[in-house]
């Protein structure tokens, strides 16, 4: 899960990672986990696909783009393509636009997720992939499902991203951990940089990020969170609201 820099601090080009359980990346710049310990992709199943009403939505033909905020280990991509390749229709195109402050080696990509064999395949084309030193843009096409990486700062780098978003996954380090993923400034941009009725989704809840996403101009909703998560938010820029 991917993260902004640390306060005004000097950073690092990528992050010193810990294993633990064998395969799971911890980050000691940020003191968090990549992901949900209890099962990070039913997490982005129940989260950010259905967050965001996916994959009903992108049945359609077109292209349907989504937004993240941090890459990570690449697991959220994974999920999400393999759930588009189950339902996916002729002539529908997913574009999958990632902003990563601190992209991982294809080793810790692959280490990290293999774990799940339910998306083997997935891993194992990002992996043939991905380079060696990631950074600027990486570009990968997997016919019919595009993964552009976008290497930098999230607020400077959706601000220049040329293109609207259909949806986005809001998965910065927990916002205690990297209050700048989750700021007031940032939810503007990524609130400007979406479509008209389009949405997010994120495990987060805490009671300033719900603020910074009412005040960029979204209209929120609170579910059921996953596993020992109490509650989750998702949301849509309303017609009536947009800027």
């Amino acid at each position: 899960m991917t993260r902004e820099n640390l306060e005004n601090t000097a950073v690092p080009d990528r992050q010193t990672l810990e294993w633990r359980e064998g395969d799971m990346p911890y980050s000691q710049e940020f003191g968090d986990h990549f992901y949900c310990r209890e099962d990070g992709r039913l997490e982005c199943g129940h989260v950010f696909l259905g967050g965001n009403g996916l994959p009903e939505r992108w049945q359609r033909p077109g292209q349907f783009r989504i937004g993240e905020l941090g890459f990570g280990t690449g697991l959220n991509f994974c999920e999400t393509w393999r759930r588009w390749k189950e339902t996916r229709t002729e002539g529908g195109e997913l574009h999958f636009v990632s902003f990563e402050r601190f992209p991982m080696r294809a080793g810790e990509i692959d280490r990290a997720l293999s774990r799940w064999p339910e998306i083997d395949a997935e891993r194992q084309a990002l992996g043939a992939q991905w380079p060696a030193q990631p950074s600027g843009i990486v570009d990968l096409d997997f016919g019919g499902m595009r993964l552009t990486v976008v290497c930098g700062v999230a607020l400077d780098e959706i601000a220049h991203f040329s293109g609207l978003f259909d949806a986005w996954y809001l998965d910065g380090f927990a916002p205690r951990r990297n209050p700048d993923m989750w700021s007031q400034e940032l939810m503007h941009i990524v609130h400007g940089k979406t479509v008209d009725g389009g949405t997010f989704a994120t495990y987060a809840a805490a009671g300033f990020v719900r603020r910074n996403l009412e005040t960029a101009g979204f209209d929120l909703d609170r579910r059921p969170g996953f596993g020992s998560k109490r509650e989750m938010l998702c949301g849509v820029k309303s017609t009536s609201r947009a800027a």
